[in-house]
């Protein structure tokens, strides 16, 4: 076992509290699962051990809605406790009703943001989707004003040519920053435990003609951006990727790796106590029946590091959302 695959710290961790969410956008299948699965307060403290060991300084709450958790701030009050910074994703939906503890509890928020008002109440399915997410926005900065929430946006066909759109409406909401990744079309994440078939991908997905607009689009999301530096996350290498992603879809490209070290600095704990090493790779053990560190340096585990070829692994190259922590800078929490 090579001694550079054995994890000793861990930057980031991922952990979805909660199986099950409040909206049922068309690019995910997260809102078909029945079942309720949540990590308790009691689990998460029999690993608080490993967590510290293993130097975890930031926690994200991802799922799956964070929110419908039913002890939620219990979990964050914990961490940081511990000196970790915790972050949830959202979809906005039970923010104004859970401000006051998210605004206590939770270091910041990235909220979904797929559209302007029609486009993200669409793609969403989710009546007055758009205004349950502003009045959550505005509920958080009634009681701080400062409080950090930014947007993430998921291009699909529903949405490609309203990403500039998209960008002025976050700033409407008075949002910190915005990021775009492209759809998943091929992975068995987002409660799909076998990839969509070809007709399913087609409803996300882009044809030929959307690709060349869609490219047209990003070139000038890239030129606003640089009127307002910092509030639009992604470089424009980054932002044409997306592109790339799309027409590699069709055929029209190579699928070609990110820049990405998630599986050595990072795991992603599922509801059920499921481990991974990234969102789209398969599990590498669980939890709920051996301890982080067990299931992170399990022999499976290393020997999943040690082969695994970034460049080259087909789920690496049609990753939609990479991750890169250089080893050499601290992470900032």
């Amino acid at each position: 076992m090579a001694e550079s695959h054995v994890l000793k710290t861990l930057p980031i961790l991922v952990l979805y509290p909660h199986n099950r969410c409040n909206c049922r956008c068309v690019m995910c299948d997260i809102w078909k699962i029945d079942a309720v699965q949540e990590i308790s307060v009691n689990e998460l403290q029999r690993h608080a051990r490993d967590i510290k060991t293993l130097g975890v300084g930031w926690v994200v709450f991802s799922g799956g809605e964070p929110l419908m958790h039913t002890d939620l701030f219990r979990l964050s009050d914990l961490l940081r406790n511990m000196g970790i910074r915790t972050t949830a994703l959202s979809t906005g939906i039970l923010l104004a009703r859970r401000a006051r503890s998210v605004v206590s509890s939770l270091d910041d928020m990235i909220v979904s943001l797929d559209g302007p008002k029609e486009i993200h109440d669409r793609i969403r399915r989710i009546p007055r989707a758009f205004e349950l997410l502003a009045a959550g926005i505005r509920a958080l900065h009634e009681l701080n004003a400062d409080y950090p929430v930014a947007a993430r946006c998921t291009v699909q066909r529903e949405n490609f040519l309203h990403l500039r759109e998209t960008a002025r409406a976050a700033r409407v909401l008075d949002l910190q920053s915005i990021s775009f990744l492209a759809a998943d079309l091929t992975s068995p994440a987002f409660n799909r435990p076998e990839a969509w078939p070809p007709k399913r991908q087609a409803e996300v997905a882009l044809a030929r003609h959307e690709v060349d607009r869609l490219e047209q689009e990003i070139e000038r999301l890239i030129e606003d951006s640089g009127r307002e530096p910092g509030f639009l996350l992604e470089s424009p290498e980054k932002l044409r990727r997306i592109v790339r992603h799309f027409r590699a879809h069709l055929g029209l490209a190579e699928f070609v790796s990110p820049r990405c070290n998630a599986p050595w600095v990072s795991a992603v704990v599922e509801s059920d106590g499921t481990v991974r090493p990234c969102f789209f790779h398969r599990p590498i053990g669980n939890a709920r029946q051996h301890s982080l560190m067990e299931v992170l340096n399990s022999p499976e585990a290393i020997e999943f590091r040690r082969s695994l070829d970034v460049a080259g692994n087909p789920t690496c190259r049609r990753c939609v959302c990479s991750l890169y922590l250089d080893p050499s800078l601290p992470l900032r929490t």
